[in-house]
């Protein structure tokens, strides 16, 4: 064994995870593109589809985005209608991002993405849950 093995990319595990997830993202192009929107902005609305209304701190955590990355993100949803940002009555150190009309009208026309991607990797169901099992592990470990 070489002592230069290590820096090898096909043994590098952070490779195949970061170059599938750019491939997998790319395949949702498309179909967010009809739609008007960035993939960062998708799982964005997924989240705001979900809680309706949430901090930007807690909208962060689940997102896995600093917040110099999340604050642009939500001024364009914010633009284009389809959130609020609001400080909190509370404590105005908190921003609490809320969903609109538009951004929950959004959510019928997203309706055929999953399944649109998802027919574009053969990847069977069994597999499918132990890579999405394995991926969380990993994240829970990095938190």
């Amino acid at each position: 064994m070489d002592k230069y093995d290590s820096l090898k990319l096909e043994n590098q595990l952070c490779f195949p995870l970061y170059a599938a997830s750019r491939e997998i993202v790319k395949l949702y192009y498309p179909y967010l593109t009809k739609l008007g929107i960035t993939y960062t902005q998708y799982i964005t609305l997924m989240v705001m589809w979900d809680a309706k209304s949430i901090s930007s701190k807690e909208l962060g955590k689940k997102l896995f985005l600093d917040s110099g990355t999340l604050t642009p993100l939500l001024k364009e949803l914010e633009k284009k209608g389809f959130v609020t940002r609001t400080r909190s009555k509370d404590d105005e150190r908190n921003l609490i991002v809320d969903i609109t009309d538009a951004g929950m009208a959004l959510r019928d026309q997203a309706l055929e993405v999953p399944m649109m991607v998802s027919g574009c990797i053969s990847l069977p169901p069994d597999e499918a849950v132990t890579l999405y099992k394995t991926l969380y592990k990993i994240l829970d470990e990095l938190k």
